[in-house]
């Protein structure tokens, strides 16, 4: 729940449980748990105000918020998910899932008033990737999976999913409404940092700088120009004698993301979603046109704009990747093995190296010094670094250089790097000039708390809520009994 602090540490709980409740929010929204019944959800999940304060207690409804109900029934199905996903509920009290149900309902039903927009198309592709990644646990059966899930057939699954996806969408969006202009000064920093008692400052563990060359091998133009061709066969094909578009794209195109509902993505003109290249061509076609091939860093496509719905253009594509020879790759390996010798033998610096023969652009200017994605700074802390490059670099010691690594993405693309561990620095306490980055970070999460604190003492006051039975003995961090 979100409480008010007064030090560090009660910052880093508060902001352990901002991720829990985050945790929350992402197991109901890919959970399809039973919300309620049919018969119930036509007749009370929209409630009316007014009809709301005068209903007769309906047997399971543990309260309700707005235009929403929470069932008995949901908040022991939550607490039953999260042990299902391996999240530890020893210190998550059913009061609190029951308090964050609240706290999701109050946000949806606010964006509904509002009228902040989730699309359908959207939800729909949510839906589907949900049902997906359901199958995979159960070898592709659809019977399996609504047995399991109590459900009489696809349909009512896909019903049910699409209006908790479509809820938890709207409080997902209402929460980033209230939050998105909260912004942090250097001053607010400070004077975040120097009211935390040294004693409780936090202790930040062991980082690394981590800095890596690559080398990629090499398409020939003769690979590219055979995937061109390819390409405007297809093209010839669907235009010239009507061939099905979405069953080429499933037959051959290599995006796995897409392949299987035949390329078919929702581009929206105000959220990019695909690479600068892949949207200019979409949104310049007309409705039925196919585009000519053309070429992304994922490889060649063409892509055909089915329907535009205001903002939203429905597009499906085939993916081709050139196919590198068994010489090129060859050739890459031992091209990284000459630059290593070089480095070893003191002929050329590592940095410098990186700058003149690495194949990566995001890293090259840099001398090959990785970004941290999450903290956008060099620094890695030890135990949160991803698994795979841990497990290349643990063994390595400072300003050693790595053997050359090989790697293969899920694409079956193959490139080779060197790694070098180019700082270390120990667990340490919070230092302010060492450490500015993490610290503004924990400043701007307890202000962006309060903004939601704040947004959630007014409204509470404003919307229709019954906490019902039991449920009013829970001792709520908000004023949810309007006391």
């Amino acid at each position: 729940m979100l409480l008010k602090t007064n030090n560090l540490k009660s910052i880093n709980k508060l902001k352990q449980t901002f991720i829990c409740c985050l945790t929350l929010l992402t197991v109901n929204f890919i959970s399809a748990q039973e919300i309620i019944e049919e018969k119930v959800e036509k007749e009370v999940k929209k409630v009316d105000t007014v009809k709301a304060k005068n209903a007769r207690k309906v047997d399971g409804v543990a309260a309700v918020v707005g235009d929403y109900i929470v069932l008995d029934s949901d908040i022991d199905k939550t607490y039953l998910q999260l042990k299902a996903q391996g999240v530890n509920t020893d210190q998550i009290q059913p009061c609190e899932v029951f308090g964050k149900l609240l706290e999701d309902k109050l946000y949806a039903h606010h964006a509904i008033q509002d009228s902040i927009v989730v699309s359908d198309a959207e939800i729909r592709r949510s839906v589907e990737y949900q049902i997906q990644q359901f199958l995979q646990q159960t070898n592709g059966s659809m019977e399996k999976l609504l047995e399991f899930y109590k459900k009489e057939d696809e349909q009512s699954f896909r019903d049910e999913m699409f209006e908790i996806n479509k809820a938890n969408q709207l409080a997902t969006r209402m929460q980033q409404q209230i939050v998105e202009e909260v912004e942090i000064t250097p001053e607010e920093v400070r004077a975040f940092f120097n009211k935390i008692p040294e004693e409780d400052r936090p202790t930040f563990g062991t980082e690394l700088k981590v800095a890596q060359i690559i080398a990629e091998p090499k398409v020939s133009e003769e690979a590219e120009q055979k995937t061109i061709d390819r390409l405007e066969k297809f093209k010839a094909d669907i235009v010239e004698n009507g061939s099905s578009f979405r069953s080429k794209a499933v037959l051959y195109s290599e995006d796995q993301g897409s392949a299987s509902r035949g390329g078919k993505y929702t581009l929206n003109r105000k959220r990019p979603q695909m690479v600068k290249e892949f949207r200019q061509v979409a949104f310049a076609l007309q409705e039925g046109e196919v585009s000519d091939p053309f070429k992304t860093e994922f490889g060649y496509h063409i892509v055909t704009l089915e329907k535009i719905r205001g903002q939203e253009y429905d597009v499906a594509h085939i993916l081709l990747s050139p196919k590198v020879s068994s010489e090129a790759v060859k050739e890459a390996k031992e091209r990284l093995e000459k630059v290593r010798q070089k480095i070893v033998d003191g002929e050329i610096s590592f940095a410098n190296a990186a700058r003149e023969v690495s194949d990566e652009e995001e890293t090259r200017n840099d001398g090959g010094q990785l970004i941290n994605p999450t903290t956008q700074d060099y620094n890695f802390e030890l135990t949160r670094m991803d698994p795979e490059l841990y497990s290349q670099i643990q063994n390595l010691k400072e300003e050693e250089v790595s053997l050359v690594l090989k790697e293969e993405d899920r694409t079956g693309k193959v490139k080779f790097k060197l790694l070098r561990v180019t700082d270390r620095v120990d667990e340490h306490k919070a230092d302010y000039a060492r450490d500015y980055l993490k610290i503004k970070q924990l400043a701007l999460e307890e202000k962006k708390i309060k903004a939601i604190e704040k947004w959630q003492e007014e409204k509470i006051l404003d919307t229709y809520i019954k906490i019902s039975g039991a449920r009013r003995d829970c001792d709520f961090s908000g004023n949810w009994l309007k006391k």
